[in-house]
């Protein structure tokens, strides 16, 4: 491996060419008219311009980014997140073109992105699955059916994608229509298929994922677990790692859990395997897999000194794991904020623009992922993420401050952020007592700021 293109864009594509870089190996960066002039398209040793602003019709165009990577000499396709990261055609035609795709097979791909069929793998392997339909749903009548055997709450998920969208809770029977036809047709412009199906809601769970290494030759890790449950709407604000809420002997058969997942499936690269944790309760369950890098993998790498996209390259590259698991050590605590273009005050409305000043935080224990800076146009077409800050301090009580610190001295102009938000989230008495759960966010603090 020589060369590597960058199939995305904003901080994730700086983030692995600035990892490419360090592993000597030259970087090609794609862009879309409305991304001419960003800051990867600038750090890259080449960059191309595949499209116009529509996604689909450039960081979603497989044909696009595949002669690209062929016509600039490349040896391997790096996804990121989002867009074409978890898409196994876009896997398939980097392999038909001899191109190394930087994450798992296909067919791992196709396994872990059909949300039904990954959640009857993990049953059929003894993972704990939440109670819900035993296949697709093709109507309100049969999500009913199941609704009189597991109850309501009733979770419709699509069986096709995740990040929350597809994505309805239905209190009770008179809202169960609507919400089907609300959840299909979201899941359906969403992922192109509108398949269901439905789960119990769990209430006032927390939402922790474990982080999986695994190269070609069977050898599989894991490098414990991030807490994600401060979310809204199933889209997550902040992270942090170890979580609050995970003992010892609950880390190793989470971590457990995921390896049995991944050697099943045959699973190569770094991959993410996701839980719900009841409260007060040891008991957790599986919800999926995620088949790619995670935007909130620095808090991963603050507490163990790995590179994760570095190791993604060396597993693509045919390397074996340079580590067991008795090698792994955690670290400290970690914690990420991801500052969005964003008013949470009016329903986290996007705020596009251009940034007329950008002062980062820096300092001991501090790191800022981003893409932006003085002058940097925020366009409307794309997600709003600016940048991640990562705070990492020995606990979680001096990580904790050391992120208010941090926030403290961020300043940004001309563009609305969440700076404010999580600002408010890391003084209440909630979070820092630990007792936050999935559903937090819109239970505490959008609501008590509606009624102030």
């Amino acid at each position: 491996m020589k060369r590597v293109l960058v199939a995305n864009r904003g901080e994730i594509a700086v983030r692995v060419i600035r990892s490419c870089r360090a592993l000597g190996l030259e970087t090609v960066a794609v862009y879309s008219e409305a991304d001419r002039g960003a800051l990867h398209t600038r750090l890259a040793d080449r960059a191309v311009c595949i499209g116009p602003a529509r996604a689909a019709e450039s960081y979603l165009s497989i044909p696009a980014i595949v002669a690209t990577a062929q016509g600039t000499g490349c040896d391997a396709v790096h996804p990121g997140y989002g867009f074409l990261a978890e898409n196994a055609s876009f896997a398939e035609a980097c392999a038909r073109h001899g191109l190394s795709f930087v994450g798992p097979p296909p067919e791992a791909i196709r396994l872990m992105g059909d949300k039904l069929r990954a959640k009857q793998i993990a049953a059929g392997i003894g993972m704990p699955v939440i109670p819900g339909s035993d296949g697709p749903l093709r109507s309100p009548d049969e999500a009913a059916t199941v609704a009189a055997s597991i109850g309501y709450p009733l979770l419709l998920k699509a069986a096709a994608g995740g990040g929350g969208r597809g994505m309805r809770v239905i209190a009770s029977p008179s809202r169960l229509a609507e919400g089907f036809a609300g959840a299909q047709a979201e899941a359906q412009a969403a992922f192109g298929d509108g398949t269901l199906y439905a789960e119990r809601f769990l209430e006032r769970v927390r939402h922790v994922e474990v982080q999986v290494l695994a190269d070609q030759m069977g050898n599989c890790l894991h490098l414990g677990e991030r807490d994600c449950s401060v979310q809204r709407r199933h889209q997550k604000i902040l992270e942090e790692a170890p979580s609050p809420a995970v003992t010892p002997e609950l880390r190793a058969a989470m971590g457990e859990a995921a390896l049995a997942l991944a050697r099943h499936i045959g699973y190569e690269n770094g991959g993410t395997v996701e839980f719900v944790l009841q409260a007060g309760s040891p008991r957790f369950y599986f919800i999926e897999m995620n088949t790619r890098i995670q935007v909130e993998h620095p808090v991963t790498e603050m507490l163990t000194g790995l590179d994760l996209v570095a190791e993604q390259l060396r597993i693509a590259a045919g390397e074996p794991l340079r580590l067991t698991q008795a090698d792994v050590r955690i670290d400290g605590h970690a914690l990420e904020c991801r500052i969005n273009a964003e008013v949470p005050d009016e329903g986290f409305r996007p705020s596009p623009g251009v940034i007329r000043e950008w002062v980062a935080p820096a300092g001991e224990g501090i790191r800022v992922d981003t893409h932006v800076g003085p002058g940097a146009a925020v366009p409307p077409f794309y997600d709003s993420l600016l940048a991640k800050v990562i705070a990492h301090a020995p606990d979680r009580t001096a990580a904790i401050a050391r992120m208010r610190r941090a926030l403290a001295t961020f300043r940004v102009q001309g563009v609305e952020t969440t700076i404010p938000f999580h600002r408010r989230i890391l003084d209440h008495p909630d979070f820092l007592g630990g007792r936050v759960h999935s559903r937090w966010v819109e239970e505490e603090m959008m609501a008590a700021r509606s009624v102030a």
